[in-house]
C-alpha cells in the first residue's frame, strides 16, 4: 500500500507519528464508522473501536459498511473496512457498551465520542476527566440541518458537561424557513433528535470531527494549525447560529466555550475536595444529580 500522496502533503515523520498514535473511537454507527476509516486512510495505525450495535438493513444507507455485513456488530464490520484500507493498521474490538468496557480506555492518545445518547457521553466525559484524556465530540442536528464538533481538554477549558449545559441554554438555532430549533436539541430518548435526510449531512460533520481529531494528533508538529475556538457549528442549511445573524448552507461558525468552575463534573469546587482528600475519596456526584441538574433524559444509546 502506498502512502505517497499522505506523505507529500504531511511530511514522512508525521506519517510515522499518525502511525503509532492510538484511537478509541465508541460509537460506530454513521459518524463513527466514517470518522474511523478517514483516520485510517489518514495513516493512523492503531483503534480501539467499541459499540453494541449490530448493521441492520435501516442502516445500510448511512454507514460505511454495506449489505456484505448485515447481521454484524458495527465495530467488527468497520474493523474489517479499515484493514481493507491498511492492512498493518493494528486493531482492538469491543462489542459491547462503553460501560463494560473502561479497561479499553486507557494507554490511548486522544477518545472520540460518536455516540447519540447523552448518557454515554457523560460516562466517556468523565472517563476522558479521570484519565486526562483530549476528546472530541460530534453531532447532527434534526433533519440534517447542520451540525457541530468540540474538542474537550481535560480541566483546560469546559468538560462535556460544562460545554453542552452552556452552548444548549446560551445559543439558539433557527431554521430560516421552519422557525426556531433549541441548540442540541434532545427528544424525549435522550438523544439529539437527528434525522438527517441524507448521508451526506452526517458525512460533513464526521469529515469536520476527523479534521480536529488529526489536527490534535500532530500538535507541535509543523503541520498542526491553531483553531479560532474549541467549538465549530455547522449550517448545512439556513441557520441563525449567532443571535440575529443568519449563516448561510455550507458555512460554518466558530466559538469558544468556556470552563464553567460550578459545573458538577469539573468544577473547582469538586476539585478541591479531592485534592484536599489527596485522591482517596470519590467524587460522591452521580448520573442521577447530573440530570437533575441538567434536566437531560437519559437512555441507553442505540447509535
Amino acid at each position: 500500500m502506498s502512502w505517497n500522496r499522505v506523505e507529500r502533503l504531511i511530511g514522512s515523520d508525521n506519517l510515522a507519528r499518525l502511525a503509532s498514535k492510538r484511537v478509541a473511537i465508541v460509537g460506530l454507527g454513521s459518524g463513527g464508522g466514517a470518522v474511523a476509516l478517514h483516520l485510517a486512510m489518514s495513516g493512523v495505525g492503531n483503534f480501539i473501536l467499541i459499540d453494541d450495535d449490530v448493521l441492520e438493513e435501516s442502516n445500510v444507507v448511512r454507514h460505511v459498511a454495506d449489505r456484505r455485513y448485515m447481521g454484524q456488530p458495527k465495530a467488527e464490520a468497520v474493523a474489517d473496512l479499515i484493514r481493507h484500507r491498511n492492512p498493518k493498521a493494528q486493531i482492538e474490538v469491543r462489542v459491547g457498551r462503553v460501560e463494560q468496557n473502561m479497561d479499553a480506555l486507557g494507554h490511548i492518545d486522544i477518545l472520540v465520542s460518536a455516540v447519540d445518547g447523552e448518557g454515554p457521553k457523560y460516562v466517556l466525559n468523565q472517563a476522558a476527566l479521570n484519565r486526562n484524556l483530549t476528546a472530541v465530540y460530534a453531532g447532527v442536528y434534526e433533519r440534517g440541518e447542520g451540525g457541530d464538533a468540540v474538542v474537550i481538554y481535560p480541566y483546560d477549558g469546559p468538560c462535556y458537561a460544562c460545554w453542552a449545559s452552556e452552548l444548549r441554554e446560551g445559543l439558539t438555532i433557527a431554521n430560516a424557513d421552519t422557525g426556531e430549533l433549541d441548540y442540541g436539541m434532545i427528544g424525549p430518548e435522550g438523544t439529539l433528535e437527528a434525522e438527517p435526510g441524507l448521508w451526506l449531512h452526517v458525512m460533513r460533520v464526521a469529515t469536520v470531527q476527523t479534521h480536529l481529531i488529526l489536527n490534535e494528533l500532530l500538535k507541535g508538529t509543523d503541520v498542526y494549525e491553531p483553531t479560532p475556538g474549541n467549538t465549530v457549528i455547522l449550517a448545512n442549511s439556513a441557520l441563525e447560529i449567532v443571535n440575529g445573524q443568519v449563516s448561510q448552507p455550507q458555512t460554518a461558525v466558530w466559538v469558544t466555550i468556556n470552563r464553567d468552575p460550578e459545573c458538577l463534573v469539573c468544577g473547582d469546587k469538586l476539585r478541591n475536595r479531592a485534592a484536599l482528600t489527596d485522591g482517596r475519596e470519590e467524587s460522591s456526584l452521580s448520573l442521577a444529580d447530573l440530570i437533575d441538574t441538567t434536566g437531560i433524559v437519559l437512555q441507553e444509546d442505540e447509535d
